[in-house]
């Protein structure tokens, strides 16, 4: 019965957070905001490029950015609608919301299967009510981009761990549990680089815990061999392609050299540059303004502490087996202070300076953790209360806190807030190129950077196949390739094109042979580039 029980709860969980992502997304769908984040734009274009090219293929998906999140979108991008209004980029990050739910459910009966039956049954529920509930994870499930999926495969990796950890003298459940969890971390780390870390660490416990749980040596190394097998890939791929190992690392896109293109000269570093203990705070401030305004979100951090600490302080083995994955919920932190400090990468919080958003969505990385130890907290004081009543406040009263939290910030989340604010001016440019791209002869070539504004040719519904880019040349041919088709037609616009577009600075402005083409068009947005759409000069 206890297993039919548990089914039924897990069925249930599936089908409430289905319907919560379903909903979510008609909404935002329907406010046309599905589209907001450049970042999500470029996810669904660099997936797009892989078939819809001038030289379509695997090496569309460039360097920086892992591939599975584009990988898993390419197959619903095939439809024109689906690409043209960002549904083929929602529909994997929807599904991997449920999973994800799922997981948070799953991973804190775990915890607490060792309590009485009142308490392990309401936790699991608190702790997806956190989850599933966050107006920020529900906006960026509708979205396309990658911290959904991110999030999915870390919870699960951990669940299954904590399978592997806790299943006594059950050795063939504790081998493929293994496999489960080591398969989880091959994903996750094809998915953003927090996986590596992850990856890593998880080795590190499996092997410390071999001669405690009895693992065998074959299962061991097939865990070791799976969890490395993606960075291996994708540190070989950089080396084959780009001739540098590293290239996603210290090429010209990666964030280190973003943020040296973008900072004014002379102007100080990011927050945290070289601080780890500022890098931290920045960090877990990014995480508090995820599930509340204001400073409302520190009491969720002592209630995530104090329930941390309930778990560090369990007396029985088995109780301290079940707590160990949870707390490698927290293994965000540690590589997000390493990645601010030291990895070029920076979080802007409106609340502190610079006081604008960037990046701020990087806090929902500790979303589970204060999903499963919020709950903890909750019921570390429901067993301390010595009343019936006592037990009903310290239920009730943190989940008002929650409640009202949530309602803060549901109108205007953070996450939406950051893609808002970084979007208007972008969004401006790209309709009024759109509208003008729209009117040129159906079937025209284009030369055009796609890093910026490929947003426009996809508001236009220009297929990619007509226009050359910077990914029409071999990669591998550094600095350049004078063979490659995009370097030919930057030289030659009016033998492989019919229209240029320009924006000021970017490489067609500053490498396009001008005595080849005369100005059509040029448009002004405040805050963005000047575009300037050229025609090619044939017989010049």
């Amino acid at each position: 019965m206890t297993h039919r029980r548990c089914d039924r709860e897990t069925a249930l969980v599936a089908l409430l957070s289905g319907v919560i992502s379903v909903a979510a997304f008609f909404y935002y769908f329907s406010h046309g905001e599905l589209l907001l984040y450049g970042d999500a734009v470029a996810h669904i274009n660099i997936a797009r490029r892989v078939f819809d090219s001038r030289t379509p293929g695997l090496l569309q998906l460039g360097t920086v950015w892992l591939p599975l999140p584009h990988l898993v979108m390419i197959p619903l991008l095939i439809s024109d609608w689906l690409w043209r209004t960002g549904v083929g980029g929602s529909i994997p990050s929807m599904i991997a919301y449920v999973f994800g739910v799922v997981g948070i459910f799953k991973l804190t009966r775990s915890v607490l299967e060792t309590e009485p039956a009142q308490f392990a049954r309401l936790a699991p529920w608190g702790a997806v009510l956190v989850y599933a509930a966050n107006p920020n994870l529900i906006y960026l499930q509708t979205t396309a981009m990658t911290e959904p999926i991110y999030l999915a495969l870390f919870i699960w990796a951990l669940v299954y761990f904590n399978d592997f950890l806790c299943a006594a003298n059950a050795i063939e459940l504790r081998r493929s549990s293994l496999i489960k969890c080591a398969l989880c971390l091959a994903g996750a780390c094809l998915t953003r680089y927090d996986g590596w870390f992850l990856a890593g660490v998880l080795c590190i416990l499996a092997l410390v815990t071999r001669r405690r749980h009895g693992t065998s040596n074959r299962s061991l190394a097939k865990f070791v061999l799976l969890a490395v097998a993606a960075p291996t890939l994708w540190l070989a791929y950089n080396a084959a392609i780009y001739r540098n190992p590293l290239e996603f690392a210290n090429g010209p896109y990666s964030a280190k050299a973003i943020e040296q293109k973008t900072s004014a000269p002379g102007a100080p570093a990011h927050p945290g540059a070289g601080n780890i203990v500022v890098a931290a705070s920045y960090f877990l401030k990014s995480a508090e303004l995820n599930l509340a305004a204001g400073n409302w979100g520190r009491i969720w951090r002592l209630f995530a502490l104090l329930g941390t600490a309930v778990a560090c302080t369990a007396k029985s083995h088995s109780r301290l087996c079940n707590c160990v994955p949870a707390l490698l919920l927290w293994i965000p932190l540690p590589f997000y202070m390493l990645s601010i400090a030291y990895g070029g990468v920076p979080i802007f919080l409106p609340v502190w300076w610079p006081g604008s958003h960037y990046n701020v969505r990087y806090g929902l990385e500790l979303l589970p953790a204060f999903a499963v130890f919020v709950p903890l907290a909750v019921i570390f004081a429901m067993k301390v209360a010595r009343t019936r009543n006592l037990q009903l406040v310290a239920a009730i009263a943190p989940l008002g806190f929650m409640l009202v939290s949530y309602a803060s910030i549901w109108r205007d989340p953070i996450c939406f807030q950051e893609a808002w604010a970084n979007s208007r001016t972008r969004i401006a440019l790209e309709r009024e190129l759109a509208a003008y791209l729209k009117a040129l002869p159906q079937g025209s070539t284009l030369l055009m950077y796609l890093g910026d504004h490929v947003g426009a040719l996809q508001d236009a519904g220009i297929p990619l196949r007509r226009v050359i880019n910077e990914g029409n040349h071999r990669v591998w041919k550094q600095p350049s390739d004078p063979e490659g088709l995009w370097e030919r037609a930057l030289a030659n616009p009016e033998r492989y094109t019919d229209f240029v577009i320009a924006f000021e600075g970017d490489p067609v402005s500053v490498q396009v042979n001008k005595a080849k083409i005369a100005s059509l068009a040029v448009i002004h947005v405040p805050g963005q580039p000047r575009a300037t759409i050229y025609r090619a000069q044939y017989g010049h």
